[in-house]
């Protein structure tokens, strides 16, 4: 089997076309000086992201991408910012591709036209509207439809248009799909034969104790560990209602990270990978309980938290090395190489927080090394079968 390659590429300009005309001049001159490639042994797929400046013209967008690169399909989303290899473009007219050449049939593109339908799919990159209202129960049930229960992807984020691009090649003869969409959820499904390594990182520092939730009702938490949970709360923060000044700044900054029962809470001083963090959205005084942006159980793990710039930094670079100490077998065989990757980090994290400018993404490039990737900063990431939020999920495409 040829060794699977993979290309990105990236741009700026106000106008989306350009944007692409840029970038597939990257693109074709990296393609013209590689080795011509058995095109029956590997199969083209194709990423795009843009930012949410492009959105309107995504239309255009994709009939260019059919237009250049006939025979390839395309995925992709719109996010605030857009991430390629040591570089993020926020808030800005940007897009970024990605060429991947993968063993034929071993993916294939879904959306609500295109159902997931084969029984050999282990796992699958998936983009989403956040706006549905069941949309953690459809990432759940899709998980269910995957060998290995993994999804990794996350939802659209945009001001102006929401959308997905979702642009499978027909059979000869066969009308095209729309290959564009502004709700629902869609991506690309992997086969075993795609060897991929994912993991996520956790934005947020714990400020009190694990705690078990004993009573709740939909979102609002009314015991902790037996005690009244805002009475948790306070002790946690070290605050006093009586002093607003002081609280209620804490208060704003606090968030929750909440954990079903029976998974991973911390690790190594962390979030676990399983942990959501989720908005504090409300206090009961008359329950003394407190109200959070999710659905709480009785059984689940919940701890107070804040967003923290120095454990967003420490956690990103564990998540690099724990992929690198897997690719390095103990048995001393030759360790596997990172062909490409795909990251998605929380609209709230990006370069600010880590910084300055592309700090998040000059991160991952110093650990992992000049890795081709690409990604968008989204409105909410999956990993898994859950949606998280302040977290990047990094999922690693890798020759063993």
């Amino acid at each position: 089997m040829p060794t699977p390659g993979f290309l990105v590429a990236h741009a700026t300009h106000p106008d989306a076309t350009m944007a692409l005309a840029l970038a597939a001049a990257q693109l074709d001159g990296q393609r013209a000086s590689r080795a011509p490639v058995d095109r029956g042994r590997l199969a083209p797929l194709g990423f795009i992201y843009i930012t949410d400046h492009h959105a309107e013209q995504a239309d255009a967008l994709l009939a260019e991408l059919k237009l250049r690169w006939p025979g390839v399909p395309w995925v992709g989303s719109v996010g605030i910012g857009v991430a390629v290899s040591g570089v993020e473009y926020f808030d800005e007219p940007a897009l970024v591709l990605m060429l991947a050449e993968l063993p034929p049939g071993s993916f294939e593109l879904f959306s609500g036209e295109r159902p997931l339908l084969r029984d050999d799919l282990h796992t699958a990159l998936v983009h989403a509207d956040g706006a549905m209202p069941d949309i953690g129960e459809l990432v759940g049930e899709l998980a269910g439809r995957v060998g290995s229960g993994y999804l990794f992807g996350g939802l659209s984020a945009s001001r102006r248009r929401g959308v997905q691009f979702c642009a499978p090649v027909p059979p000869a003869g066969l009308p095209a799909p729309a290959g564009l969409y502004d709700s629902g959820i869609s991506g690309v499904a992997f086969t075993a034969e795609v060897a991929l390594l994912s993991r996520v990182t956790q934005g947020c520092q714990p400020v009190g104790p694990v705690r078990r939730v004993d009573a709740a009702q939909d979102n609002i938490v009314l015991k902790l560990d037996g005690q009244n949970a805002l009475q948790c709360l306070l002790d946690d923060l070290g605050i006093d209602l009586g002093r607003p000044r002081e609280a209620v700044p804490r208060l704003r900054s606090t968030l929750v990270g909440l954990t079903d029962a029976g998974d991973d809470v911390l690790s190594r001083g962390q979030f676990g990978a399983d942990t959501r963090v989720r908005h504090l959205i409300g206090l009961d005084p008359m329950r003394s309980a407190v109200a959070i942006a999710d659905r709480v159980e009785a059984g689940m793990s919940m701890t107070f938290c804040r967003r923290d710039a120095e454990a967003a930094r420490r956690d990103l670079m564990r998540i690099c090395a724990e992929i690198r100490e897997e690719l390095s077998p103990e048995d001393g065989s030759a360790p596997g190489r990172i062909l490409g990757a795909v990251y998605v980090s929380c609209s709230g994290r990006g370069g600010p927080h880590f910084g300055g400018p592309s700090a998040e993404l000059q991160i991952l490039r110093h650990a992992l090394g000049e890795v081709p990737l690409v990604g968008f900063f989204a409105g909410g990431e999956i990993a898994r079968r859950h949606l998280f939020g302040y977290t990047g999920v990094l999922t690693v495409f890798v020759e063993y």
